[in-house]
């Protein structure tokens, strides 16, 4: 019987040239070597557990790794380990694999950990950074998570030189068997002997390919996340991705659950989430992911990994008890790429508190002094709202279902992203215009009977005039009223992402108060103001343009 053939790691050939991260070839000094060690990654194709790929792929990323170690500066340590875990049993409480207990065995990893040399106690005090080698069967996972794999590489050359410097150490992992359950995650984290040191984690991961790799999920330790919105440099993330994470809206998991739920670990978890119908499909191939995402992935961990080794109270980080975690919780969000607000969740509850009790007081006053008449008003403002928004999601789902039936393409907005413009964005706004429209018209009759006899010493077109600009007062306030009982229910559940609903409340009503508020029944009321609307409406937009532009890019 002829004998296997030995196996050898051959590295895929790639250019001389290097390639920027569009993949089109540069010459000169530059190089995005992220990206041609995710090229070398991704040529072993698809490499999922169990496979000779795999193999082939782990044996690279040590070789990689060994080179690291020899380049590294002498006055830091770094320790190359090639672990093969044992038998163990996953069994996570809660999330995408509750309820199932995963059973694994020979799962390879290899870790780095870099420690200065001279400073033997930096060695009980480290940092994990965290992503998997693996792939699901079909994909040769360029964006989930060679991408990943290739920046945590450059991290460590660059760590690898620098660390002369620091006060605590870093580990970097590079587990397999993320795909079959996050198998690697929990093998690393109950049977390496490192384990022990490790004060908190970053997990990189990917549900797309490219775009901004953004803060998704994180701890109750606020402390992480203000120093990431202090040093890196362009930070990203949205505690609206957390929220519709845990609450089951998006069908998946990362290691970070396994790092939180099974060691108690606090720590950050980023992804890339641009082009996320090619995740886990042949079509996660290294020429669709785009410019500049390795550079800002690596750029923001860089920076924030160089300072929070050479910190002194990364020994300190503890994780609060289950009664402080809510209220420790941290809010964040970024404007548009450029800055990062952070608070947590305490302050959040206790400015939300003041906002809706003042409203309820204003509110109580003004129909009290507006009478039977304005309590109408109100509710018929507000059916106008209510109508908006169920004319605006119905024509939208409405289009989702009679578009399989109508189009030879069932997702035609996959492929050109800006249609989804004109399939869901055109219907909901024609939605939202009738709806609210159909409420103006039942506010406008309801006037003319109510204020008619105020009005008989004005002019027919006077007195119209005068009915729509009431009208458009009521829907006008009524809108404050959907973002108030929006800011109600998230404080109640202590929903991070209540801050739009705050932004929305406060930033209008207070713009309203200031140019057109007024308690006199008697005063007739006049067209809205261009003022209101340039000083109310400008900061809850930009906030909102901030959170769709992450998504979108």
């Amino acid at each position: 019987m002829p004998s296997e053939p030995a196996r050898s790691v051959t590295m895929p050939k790639a250019s001389n040239a290097a390639m920027d991260s569009s993949g089109q070839k540069e010459s000169g000094p530059k190089r995005t070597t992220s990206l041609l060690l995710a090229l070398h990654l991704t040529g072993f194709g698809p490499h999922p557990v169990g496979s000779d790929s795999l193999d082939l792929a782990v044996e690279y990323v040590f070789s990689a790794s060994k080179l690291i170690k020899d380049s590294a500066h002498w006055e830091v340590e770094v320790q190359v380990d090639h672990f093969t875990a044992k038998t163990g049993a996953n069994c996570l409480r809660g999330g995408f694999f509750k309820g199932k207990t995963l059973i694994y065995s020979d799962l390879k990893h290899v870790i780095i950990r870099i420690l200065p040399k001279y400073l033997p106690e930096a060695e009980e005090n480290v940092i994990l950074v965290s992503s998997h080698i693996d792939t699901v069967f079909s994909t040769e996972g360029a964006g989930d998570c060679s991408s990943c794999v290739g920046v945590m590489l450059e991290l460590a050359r660059g760590i690898s030189q620098w660390g002369h410097g620091f006060k605590n150490g870093v580990i970097f992992l590079f587990n397999t068997g993320e795909e079959e359950g996050l198998n690697g995650a929990h093998s690393f984290i109950t049977q390496h002997p490192w384990r022990k040191t490790i004060r908190f984690i970053i997990d990189l991961e990917a549900m797309g390919i490219g775009g901004k790799s953004s803060l998704f999920q994180t701890g109750a330790v606020p402390w992480l996340v203000e120093t990431y919105a202090n040093v890196a440099k362009h930070p990203s993330g949205q505690i609206v991705a957390q929220d519709l994470f845990l609450s089951g809206a998006i069908k998946s998991a990362t290691d970070f659950q396994v790092y939180k739920e099974v060691a108690g670990l606090p720590g950050l978890d980023f992804v890339y989430s641009d082009s996320g119908a090619v995740y886990h499909t042949k079509n996660d191939k290294l020429k669709l992911l785009k410019p500049g995402s390795l550079q800002h992935l690596g750029e923001n961990m860089l920076a924030f990994l160089v300072h929070v080794a050479r910190s002194p109270d990364l020994s300190k980080i503890a994780v609060p008890d289950d009664k402080a975690r809510e209220e420790n919780m941290p809010i964040y969000f970024d404007v548009l790429g450029m800055y990062m607000i952070v608070y947590t969740q305490r302050l959040a509850s206790m400015i939300s508190n003041s906002v809706i009790m003042q409203a309820l007081l204003l509110w109580t006053t003004s129909l009290f002094v507006g009478g039977y008449p304005a309590v109408v008003s109100l509710g018929l403002s507000c059916l106008g709202i209510l109508l908006m928004w169920l004319l605006s999601l119905g024509l939208s789902v409405f289009v989702a279902f009679i578009l399989p039936i109508i189009s030879p393409l069932t997702s035609p907005y996959i492929a050109s992203p800006w249609l989804v413009a004109g399939l869901f964005c055109a219907p909901a706004l024609v939605g939202a215009i009738l709806g609210q429209h159909i409420g103006f018209l039942l506010l406008q009759k309801y006037l003319r009977k109510v204020i008619s006899k105020r009005l008989e010493r004005l002019s027919t077109s006077h007195r119209e005039n005068v009915i729509k600009w009431e009208a458009e007062r009521w829907i006008f306030k009524a809108g404050f009223i959907q973002w108030l009982v929006l800011l109600y229910i998230g404080n109640c559940y202590k929903v991070g992402s209540s801050y739009l609903a705050l932004v929305w409340l406060v930033s209008p009503s207070f713009a309203y108060g200031l140019m057109e508020a007024t308690l006199s029944p008697a005063k007739l009321p006049q067209p809205l103001r261009v003022t209101t609307l340039i000083l109310g409406l400008p900061l809850p937009i930009l906030l909102s343009s901030g959170f769709l532009c992450s998504w979108w890019e």
